[in-house]
């Protein structure tokens, strides 16, 4: 499997796509865990989003990233954490606050080779591919 990825610097400018969706079964822009392995290998990109720079602390690298899934035609769906909470049921953005975190759920996608933003605003893309990976190194 051939994994590509490439560093994309601030925010950039996306086109609003218009997706046909029924509302009562998919929420527009968020998807579980579940959904959100079935997006990446259906073919939809994993962007990590670094919101708050990242600092290190005794050996460990400290930080707040999300991640979306966002398809070639610009369609994102934000990763959200799957629990109820107590005082109702509501959806909350799922957050990585250290690199081992992002760097385990990035490796149980199925990524082999990961790299992550450091400073506020930046983001880095993950991409799946079908293809077999002719490197032995990795």
């Amino acid at each position: 499997m051939v994994h590509r990825s490439n560093s994309l610097g601030a925010p950039k400018d996306r086109k609003s796509a218009a997706v046909d969706m029924d509302l009562e079964k998919e929420a527009p822009n968020v998807v579980t865990e579940a959904g959100f392995r079935d997006l990446i290998e259906s073919g939809y990109h994993v962007e990590v989003v670094c919101k708050e720079d990242a600092y290190r602390k005794n050996s460990v690298w400290h930080g707040i990233w999300i991640l979306r899934a966002v398809n070639d035609d610009g369609v994102e769906k934000q990763l959200v954490t799957a629990r109820a909470r107590t005082g109702g049921d509501y959806i909350k953005v799922r957050k990585f606050k250290t690199v081992t975190g992002l760097v385990s759920f990035l490796i149980d996608l199925g990524f082999s080779v990961i790299a992550f933003p450091v400073y506020e605003g930046q983001r880095w893309t993950f991409t799946l591919s079908q293809e077999e990976d002719g490197d032995s190194n990795g």
